[in-house]
């Protein structure tokens, strides 16, 4: 074993597992409150290539559910913070930061990038989807996250097939845009939860005067939405599962069923 840092996987996973997890490249696509946890759990795994893609900086609403949000982070720039903590965890990593919305403009870029798998953990609709329609065409494998606020219940939390999801407004919308554009859903691998929430009538809110991202509070890049409360552990285990999943696909050498 390389040094005691990686000890406990390598012994789980084996010298061969080990190795294809060093050697495995892999982009996180949102660096919020599922992509922050899927960063966290592939950098302890040991994966050595990794490349961060976000645009924002960190806000104070994003503290009770981002593990990269502190009150010593506030206002700076997500993947700055994200390289940091990953470096930390590990100096032998290789961590590539890009600074991008992600559009049909853009997406030429990200894909020039050698990778093996991607986390999808946009939460915005349209960069969304025009990231899964390149994705499934390059046929680079990838898990998205589909809509983790408003639940509660993480017994409901599953990996599932797009197809397949319910009682997610986010897949729904996904689901609708990617079948017209001729896209097999039933080949594409989500987390989501189809717990049937009951909101109470302070879940939704318009927090648009102190949102600091441009894109969900209808600057140039989207439109208005409505603010919808979250749960730190809800967010949390969504990015887990995205990043054990593909843990053990790489480390077993497995292909991603499509």
């Amino acid at each position: 074993m390389e040094n005691r840092r990686f000890l406990r996987t390598e012994a789980l996973l084996g010298h061969d597992g080990m190795e294809r997890l060093r050697r495995a490249r892999v982009m996180v696509v949102g660096l919020g409150a599922v992509g922050g946890y899927a960063l966290e759990a592939l950098a302890r795994a040991g994966i050595r290539h990794l490349t961060l893609v976000d645009f924002d900086v960190f806000d104070e609403s994003n503290i009770n559910r981002q593990i990269l949000a502190l009150t010593s982070t506030l206002g700076r720039k997500k993947t700055e913070v994200a390289r940091e903590r990953v470096l930390d965890i590990n100096p032998d990593c290789d961590v590539k930061i890009i600074e991008t919305f992600v559009n049909a403009d853009t997406l030429p870029q990200l894909l020039a990038e050698p990778v093996d798998y991607v986390v999808d953990a946009i939460d915005a609709l349209n960069p969304k989807c025009c990231l899964m329609e390149a994705l499934y065409h390059s046929n680079i494998p990838f898990i998205s996250s589909m809509g983790a606020a408003l639940k509660t219940d993480v017994s409901r939390i599953r990996l599932r097939r797009l197809g397949q999801t319910e009682n997610c407004s986010l897949a729904r919308f996904v689901r609708k845009r990617l079948k017209r554009r001729g896209i097999d859903i039933g080949k594409i691998i989500c987390v989501s939860s189809d717990e049937q929430v009951s909101l109470p009538a302070t879940a939704l809110f318009d927090d648009s005067e102190n949102d600091a991202n441009p894109v969900v509070s209808g600057g140039r890049n989207g439109r208005k939405r409505l603010t919808m409360g979250s749960l730190p552990t809800v967010t949390a285990i969504f990015g887990l599962m995205i990043a054990n999943e593909i843990i053990k696909n790489i480390s077993s050498n497995a292909v991603p069923e499509r």
